[in-house]
């Protein structure tokens, strides 16, 4: 699934290609991607013809386009979400979903496509009413480590009042957004700390570190495009990012830890893996029941 990363790469090229662009068409060619607008196929495209797209905002995993009335047309990418830039007239994507046909900036230049392809399904868009500046829908939504308003001090004290592993916080949207599996386990190699440790059993200060080491690795992956797995997840000018070659973690079973040899474990978690190293991640101990 794209991570922060990822979709901040698709959110910073949309900035810079479709601003200033009017929506002079749109074409639903599967009702699914739109299933979440009240408004249904129909209504979802009446609220976006003739708009135009004043800015690109995102939070945590969503994206939103906000337009020249104040609403937003807002998506997410789901497992295999793309939004791509074409020209008009180039060959359709093989899971082509919605079209919008763009107009030239201000009047000059090239129209342009954006393609929302989807092979899955689980992604989706919405016309957000009022929604430019934070669409309600994702208003219970946390900020992401690399947000300048994000608060250290809240998420570190949050973090140590609950007893839940620290892993399943870090994928809390409603605590932190924007964390997904790959950088949870990567930032938890960084820090040395296993997954299952509970949050209230961890300092103040391995708290503030694990933070640091999620901001290092999700800015690492920004600087490289994001993590590539397969050829699902790409930028609008569809290039895939290349960070997978910088893991030490995820994905990486039974290959030597970099930091101390030992053979890289992999576990089930939530429906998904961990990756981790036995030596330098030691799992916690559970605690004697009290008589």
């Amino acid at each position: 699934m794209p991570e922060l990363p990822e979709v901040e790469v698709v959110r910073a090229g949309l900035a810079r290609h479709v601003l200033g662009r009017s929506i002079e068409g749109v074409e639903v060619l599967h009702p699914r991607p739109v299933r979440r607008d009240p408004r249904g196929s129909t209504g979802f495209v009446a609220a976006l013809v003739g708009r135009r797209i004043e800015a690109a905002h995102r939070r945590g995993k969503y994206l939103w386009l906000a337009l020249d009335n104040d609403d937003a047309l807002l998506g997410h990418l789901g497992m295999s979400g793309q939004v791509l830039l074409q020209p008009p007239g180039a060959e359709d994507e093989r899971h082509l979903r919605v079209r919008f046909a763009l107009s030239g900036v201000d009047g000059g230049g090239a129209p342009l496509e954006m393609r929302f392809v989807d092979q899955r399904m689980f992604g989706g868009l919405l016309v957000s009413a009022g929604g430019a500046g934070l669409p309600t829908e994702i208003a219970h939504i946390a900020r992401d480590p690399l947000d300048p308003a994000f608060d250290d001090a809240a998420f570190v004290a949050k973090v140590r009042r609950r007893a839940s592993g620290i892993k399943r916080q870090l994928l809390d949207q409603n605590l932190v957004s924007g964390v997904g599996n790959i950088y949870a386990d990567e930032a938890l190699w960084r820090a040395r700390i296993h997954g299952d440790r509970p949050g209230s059993r961890l300092t103040r200060p391995q708290v503030t570190g694990l933070l640091g080491h999620a901001r290092e690795v999700m800015t690492a992956a920004l600087g490289e495009g994001g993590t590539s797995f397969d050829a699902l997840y790409v930028n609008v000018n569809g290039e895939s990012g290349y960070f997978d070659r910088s893991l030490h973690a995820y994905g990486r079973e039974g290959e030597p830890c970099d930091r101390c040899g030992a053979p890289i474990r992999r576990i089930s978690f939530m429906n998904r893996s961990s990756y981790f190293c036995p030596r330098c991640q030691p799992a916690p101990r559970r605690r004697r029941p009290t008589d």
